[in-house]
């Protein structure tokens, strides 16, 4: 008899969901899918809200990825005011870089949170662990000193955010055409001095360090299963500056193939132009595509590992980044790594990018700059704004529209979850056909396996499940042989 097996809920991710397997009489899986279940209306009620309200009202959709949503909406203000990119006219160097500040510690601590407490345990213990063991309880009973640093490292994270945003959550920082405040000398040596129970500067790279170095440990030990672990198919999309690296505040859309070939290359302003969205019965969660590609060949990766394949280089100031990055190209001469658990590689060798970023921004004299809020003329008024960046799980984007009197009036989200929703699925179905298929015994380890594949991705299902519309109630009674026998539908 064919069975069907369930996992609700998927654990150790933001938000969620379950995964069902279905297997056929032979215990060969038939279909496996990752049903995004909950829902969420932000598209919805921020309209009518003040225009400004934006980026601090949206950021409340996630209480991980907050800097990269307030970041966005930022953005998009700043095209509604004239000021954004789709008008030419850029922020001034100093809103700039405090912006970038903010958005390079998020991804710094949330990849620090998604790698160490939520991967780090099967890398450590083995999917296969028991799961009281598999855990962030597990690595503190194990491995103390470990977590000491890991819970330093987010600290550290945390307080350059509060210095940037005034809050360690949810903070208020930017404004139409800016910032409203700048940072201090004494802002800046604090955190790169360190002390009183706060990482230095140089402590937190050498950290970024061994937590690179973790994996390549494991990897070394575990090659095979690494690398043979759901390698699973997708284009490769980023932000990318004009010489074809990645830039995690802005730039062009760039989507490559696995041959690291340009596939396509936009203004993010004219995204909703070459991408379309899909829906399922089964999910509350869209499937985004390149149109001129169709749903299949034209859906994408973001994320950690989408950004290491389409970056070149890192720049020279950030020195040990860029080495960690060509030693990852070189791993697959050439090719678009398409291996899952490789995800964790590349989000370490973010972890430590990051660092460097935050060091060198650190240094600049334009952090104490006192020109924070490029102001134009009221005839500058565009109504409508874009904004995009590369949050930690991947490409972000805003759009907005308000009317004369400042209200929006529209509002539209594409979340990073989102993008790689086809992906995820691919995973979920690959990963079930290596550790399910033919197996009369399925054991927790197996069906573990599935959520390890999940995990990778560090995807956050409350941000990607906010569009607007109705959430129907729908109640189905079977028999005993699984037919369906009466439905009711609200």
């Amino acid at each position: 008899m064919s069975r069907k097996l369930v996992i609700d809920p998927v654990t150790r991710i933001e938000g969620h969901g379950k995964v069902t397997v279905h297997l056929d009489d032979d215990n060969r899986v038939v279909d496996a899918k990752l049903h995004v279940v909950e829902f969420r209306g932000f598209e919805k009620f921020i309209q009518g809200h003040p225009y400004w309200e934006t980026p601090v009202l949206l950021q409340r959709i996630c209480g991980i990825c907050f800097v990269s949503h307030h970041l966005s909406g930022a953005k998009a203000l700043d095209d509604m005011v004239g000021v954004g990119y789709s008008t030419g006219m850029e922020i001034l160097p100093t809103a700039n870089k405090v912006r970038r500040l903010g958005h390079y510690a998020q991804q710094l601590q949330s990849h620090v949170t998604a790698y160490f407490y939520l991967t780090v345990p099967e890398m450590l213990f083995g999917m296969d662990a028991p799961p009281e063991q598999r855990n962030v309880l597990g690595l503190v009973e194990a491995n103390p000193e470990l977590i000491k640093t890991v819970v330093a490292l987010r600290k550290w994270g945390q307080e350059v955010i509060k210095t940037v945003f005034g809050k360690r959550m949810h903070g208020i920082s930017s404004v139409p055409g800016g910032v409203n405040k700048n940072i201090s000398i004494a802002e800046r040596n604090r955190l790169l001095k360190g002390g009183d129970g706060l990482l230095s500067m140089d402590e937190v790279i050498e950290y970024a360090q061994e937590g690179l170095k973790l994996f390549y440990d494991f990897h070394d030990k575990h090659r095979e299963e690494v690398d043979g672990f759901a390698k699973v198919p997708a284009l490769n999309m980023s932000l990318v500056d004009d010489d074809g690296n990645v830039d995690y505040y802005h730039g062009k859309m760039r989507i490559l193939d696995k041959n690291k070939e340009i596939v396509a290359e936009l203004n993010y302003h004219d995204y909703i132009d070459h991408f379309s969205e899909a829906t399922e019965e089964w999910s509350y969660m869209k499937f985004p595509f390149l149109k001129s590609l169709g749903r299949e060949a034209g859906s994408v990766r973001v994320g950690p590992l989408a950004r290491v394949n389409v970056t070149k280089t890192y720049g020279d100031s950030t020195p040990l980044a860029k080495a960690a990055l060509e030693r990852f190209h070189d791993y697959t001469h050439g090719k678009a790594n398409d291996m899952t658990l490789h995800t964790n590689w590349a989000r370490a060798i973010e972890i430590l990018h990051s660092a460097e970023l935050i060091k060198e921004l650190l240094l600049d004299p334009d952090l104490q700059g006192e020109q924070l809020v490029l102001t134009l003329e009221d005839n500058a008024w565009t109504g409508e704004g874009v904004g995009v960046v590369e949050a930690p799980r991947g490409t972000l984007l805003h759009h907005y529209r308000a009317n004369q009197d400042g209200e929006i009036t529209f509002a539209n989200l594409v979340v990073a979850t989102t993008q790689n929703n086809t992906v995820m699925n691919r995973t979920v179905r690959s990963v079930a056909e290596d550790y399910l298929g033919g197996r009369a015994e399925i054991t927790e380890g197996m069906m573990n396996a599935i959520e390890v594949g999940i995990r990778a991705y560090d995807p956050c299902l409350s941000c990607a499940t906010h569009a607007m519309g109705q959430m129907p109630l729908v109640i189905s009674i079977y028999d005993a042989n699984g037919t369906l026998v009466d439905e009711c539908v609200r």
